[in-house]
């Protein structure tokens, strides 16, 4: 009997021990008050995010090397990659100082060092002066970034073309294509790709699974932007520089290098209350109280607080990025106590509650209209045109008051499931959007008019199209929740039937 009662309790061992193994990367959770946060504090957080910017993907909290919260808006979840737009410069710039540890590269060492074979004919007086240290700090010398949209020959050779009046190390300037550099020379000294040199260095020791970068026509990583990892991997990354490099017993990064790459290399602006005048590291930007970040556009963060022993990683489809930390410092600061405080099991329990059923907005509206049989199945052709639609038009959906939205895009046949009041998923391409996991959701906002949200939900965007029929139209409007250029596009206008 004891040999049995034994036995069982060292499978039940086994069985936790397994379970807790299942993801041995992942980071220890816990609850918030054993880590001095309020649950309180952190659900008024998330309610303040729903009510004020509605444009939140995910969001976690690391306090004292704990997860404390955790949440995804749905149809964002967990286990997906999100692309993290210039928080990929921080990556760039863990790269470089990798690199250097190694002896490889120094951060004196001259740009022009590298690329002989691109150089211009007349480089100009500044260019020579140009170190990898300015490519960090963002401070080229530069009056404007150059431009590589539309080049055809190499990236490296049209930076290097680009006129450099200010002596470098003494203008900042925010230069994406710096970062492209750093990411060239990183692959010049050591023979693989940014993305191929971090993964035995940074990605595998945290864990951080199946990372894409983009590249460039030369077969370069981009560098200053196209990296994409999960919510839990960019909170990976903050708790590793608040370590200061230090991961499970192991010295990953120089403790001197990410003090360098964190403080103030470069001043850029002076305004008390922005968070992007409060200086420029290496890659990084100083934050207002003591903390300091690495972000991308439309809202990526990885906000690293060292006075608070804290790190919050953010994805969002942001319009106002310092509205969101507006929010950080008002609403979360406060709520980070120097210890434990007394356990809150109904507050916890609410806010699991809440961020367990985080949605982004459904479209509202009617689940039917009377219009739907008769245009359910209808082709609509359009002209040629800049979003490439070549049909458009709606069927009957699998529930009901679901419908599926029907296309035929640069030549792509596609069927996306369009759920009334919950996102379904498939996959979609409209636009500058190519093929790629797309949700939706719609509803029927007049008796004529279908209005479905399409969120592809690896990036920040989300896509409002409305469909309105009359006769043996279809005129489309649609228009991006945030864009680099307008993000509302043209109207389209389809024919019933229309060949191509």
């Amino acid at each position: 009997m004891k040999i049995t009662t034994f036995a069982a309790l060292l499978l039940c061992f086994c069985c936790l021990n397994a379970a807790r193994g299942a993801d041995s990367s992942a980071l220890p959770r816990s609850t918030p008050e054993e880590q001095g946060v309020s649950s309180a504090a952190l659900l008024e957080f998330i309610d303040a995010a729903d009510r004020e910017l509605a444009s939140l993907n995910s969001v976690m909290l690391v306090r004292h090397g704990h997860v404390v919260a955790e949440g995804w808006w749905a149809p964002y979840d967990g286990g997906t990659r999100h692309e993290l737009y210039s928080l990929s410069k921080s990556f760039t710039s863990t790269a470089v100082g990798l690199t250097i540890g190694e002896g490889r590269l120094s951060l004196d060492d001259p740009v022009v060092k590298f690329f002989p074979d691109d150089l211009p004919t007349e480089p100009g007086k500044q260019l020579p002066g140009m170190r990898v240290r300015d490519l960090l700090s963002m401070s080229t010398g530069h009056e404007s970034e150059p431009k590589f949209a539309g080049t055809t020959q190499a990236w490296t050779k049209t930076f290097l073309a680009q006129n450099v009046p200010f002596k470098p190390g003494t203008h900042f300037l925010y230069n994406t294509p710096a970062t492209y550099m750093l990411s060239a020379i990183v692959q010049r000294q050591t023979g693989m790709t940014v993305l191929d040199y971090l993964r035995p260095r940074l990605f595998e020791p945290l864990g951080i699974e199946n990372p894409t970068w983009g590249m460039s026509p030369q077969g370069v990583s981009l560098g200053g932007y196209g990296l994409s990892v999960r919510t839990e991997d960019i909170a990976k990354f903050g708790q590793l520089y608040l370590q200061k490099g230090m991961w499970r017993g192991r010295q990953l990064i120089s403790p001197a290098w990410i003090a360098a790459a964190t403080a103030r290399q470069t001043s850029n602006g002076s305004s008390p209350q922005s968070d992007w005048d409060q200086g420029y590291g290496y890659q990084f930007w100083r934050s207002r109280h003591g903390a300091y970040r690495g972000d991308g556009a439309f809202g990526q963060y990885c906000l690293v607080m060292p006075e608070q022993d804290a790190v919050l990683a953010i994805t969002s489809g942001l319009k106002d990025m310092q509205a969101v930390l507006n929010l950080v410092w008002d609403k979360l600061l406060p709520a980070l106590q120097p210890a434990a405080i007394a356990a809150n099991p109904a507050a916890n329990q609410q806010l699991k509650n809440r961020l367990a059923g985080l949605v982004l907005p459904v479209q509202k509206g009617a689940p039917s209209s009377e219009i739907a049989a008769k245009i359910a199945g209808t082709k609509y052709s359009f002209p040629a045109n800049d979003e490439k639609i070549e049909m458009l038009g709606l069927d009957r959906g699998d529930a009901s008051g679901d419908m599926t939205v029907i296309s035929r895009v640069d030549g792509s046949d596609q069927r996306l499931p369009s759920g009334n009041g919950t996102w379904r998923t498939g996959r979609f391409a409209y636009g500058k959007f190519p093929e790629q996991p797309a949700a939706a959701c719609g509803a029927w906002t007049a008796a004529d008019t279908y209005t479905a949200r399409i969120c592809f939900y690896e990036t920040p965007f989300t896509l409002t199209v409305t469909l309105k029929f009359a006769d043996n139209q279809l005129v489309v409007d649609s228009e991006s929740n945030v864009g680099f250029y307008a993000t509302k596009r043209p109207q389209l206008t389809g024919t019933a039937g229309a060949a191509r």
